[in-house]
């Protein structure tokens, strides 16, 4: 009887975080389409951009295709005209469906400093319906700190040390913190090991990986780039820790 009351407390608290889950993560999903930073927006305005010129060629070239036709056989006629039409929506519905796709875990590191915070951005916003609703907030206010992390990078020698060691921490650290968690089956992800659960584990993790990125833009806005190279150094040691103990988890 003993056991039998215990899964049955376990399966209606388990039911309970799961209408908490819903209702705390409606919100999200619903901010699903929205962007964290400046960074991720812009390379969405850059897929819109693109997707919308691939539209107008698309139009450009059934209608060409139509004026052919027509010059040819001595116009194209109602049907004509209304297969024309089917054509243009179709190129119109087939382009617009297409959605932007989050950067591979592997290629988030690449090209310069700032085009790395901005693939970190829109990788993070792919990964916000994964994580727990406390997480989820971690992760919207790293965008704004991104962003400014990003733009203290701009005028910053790629080479230097300082920014090497920044994108361990965001191109490399971050992401892998995260990876480490979502490895863990969900059903296992509330349960408390050593006095906490992976749920805690990340949000606690990236809530030191936001302080650690404050405390990076404000040196770099100080100039320290020097005193930032050293003090970088123990980075690697400590977010591998915060992967590891997830993966314990």
């Amino acid at each position: 009887m003993a056991d039998l009351s215990r899964d049955t407390d376990r399966a209606i608290e388990e039911g309970r975080a799961l209408v908490r889950d819903n209702r705390e993560g409606g919100r999200h999903r619903r901010m699903g389409t929205l962007s964290i930073g400046q960074g991720s927006a812009e390379l969405k305005a850059r897929h819109i951009a693109n997707k919308l010129a691939k539209i107008a060629v698309g139009v450009v070239g059934v209608l060409v295709a139509a004026s052919v036709i027509g010059g040819i056989i001595g116009g194209i006629g109602f049907w004509g005209v209304m297969a024309t039409v089917l054509a243009i929506a179709g190129v119109i519905g087939v382009m617009s469906t297409r959605k932007i796709k989050g950067p591979q875990l592997k290629d988030i590191n690449r090209g310069d400093a700032r085009q790395m915070v901005a693939r970190t951005e829109l990788w993070l916003e792919h990964q916000r319906l994964a994580l727990p609703p406390p997480a989820v907030q971690v992760v919207d206010q790293l965008g704004v700190q991104l962003d400014a992390l990003g733009q203290q990078l701009q005028g910053v020698d790629q080479a230097h040390p300082a920014v090497v060691e920044v994108r361990k921490l965001v191109g490399e650290h971050l992401p892998g913190t995260i990876e480490s968690y979502r490895k863990i089956p969900a059903h296992l992800r509330r349960e408390e090991r050593a006095g906490s659960t992976p749920d805690q584990q990340i949000t606690d993790s990236l809530g030191k990986i936001s302080s650690e990125i404050d405390s990076v833009t404000r040196q770099l806005a100080e100039g320290s780039l020097d005193d930032l190279a050293i003090k970088t150094r123990y980075l690697e040691y400590r977010y591998n820790d915060a992967e590891a103990d997830l993966g314990n988890g």
